[in-house]
């Protein structure tokens, strides 16, 4: 982030109502997802939005999303938990945001514990998603607890990893090695100002997504 911005009052202002602004982002995301508002939902992101390896627009981005939502889903459920907001300058930011997902799929109820990892602009006043990356921990049946490898596991399909930790190196780093009871663990210095999501993420490359 800029070292001079938020100097000002009226910059500081503005910050405040900056993150209230891609607060409700993230909530209108699940109301229009779970409703089925398919151009309220898209016109959360920016008008140039990527689709896939060659498609750009909301268009595009509205045709992928009512395939993914009417052949897989009857209904779905996003309750959004705690949501972490850090800018990079005025009109950009990164965000990490917690879900829990319910989703009617047939004859079987699919619960789901997620992440996302996201990039918001600021475009002519207004707050968009730039980029969502998808980071999931499990799907599973309400009933069939995802205990052990592969947690994703949606019916009628070969169970396979999840992304939920691949954005964080520390989670491998902690299970990779126990520390010596009888030293003392070296404590880092804390992240600067704005980038606690920068540094914990360590410049890990986007892992490849699938949602289907």
């Amino acid at each position: 982030m800029s070292s001079t911005w938020p100097s000002t009052l009226e910059e500081r202002i503005d910050r405040l109502e900056s993150l209230d602004a891609i607060r409700q982002l993230a909530g209108k995301y699940s109301l229009s997802l779970d409703m089925r508002d398919m151009d309220a939902h898209v016109n959360l992101f920016a008008p140039d939005i990527r689709v896939g390896k060659d498609k750009v627009g909301r268009a595009h981005f509205k045709a992928w999303q009512d395939s993914t939502l009417r052949d897989q889903f009857t209904g779905t459920s996003h309750h959004l938990g705690q949501h972490i907001i850090e800018f990079v300058d005025a009109d950009h930011a990164t965000g990490v945001v917690y879900s829990k997902n319910e989703h009617e799929c047939g004859p079987e109820w699919v619960i789901m514990q997620m992440l996302y990892w996201d990039d918001y602009e600021r475009m002519d006043g207004q707050w968009f998603f730039r980029r969502r990356l998808p980071c999931y921990w499990y799907a599973t049946d309400l009933n069939k607890p995802p205990i052990g490898d592969m947690k994703m596991r949606w019916p009628g399909r070969e169970p396979y990893w999840g992304t939920f930790h691949e954005l964080f190196p520390s989670w491998r780093e902690f299970w990779a090695q126990r520390p010596n009871k009888d030293e003392l663990p070296e404590v880092a210095a804390p992240a600067p100002l704005e980038q606690f999501l920068k540094t914990i993420r360590r410049g890990t490359p986007a892992p490849k997504m699938r949602v289907r």
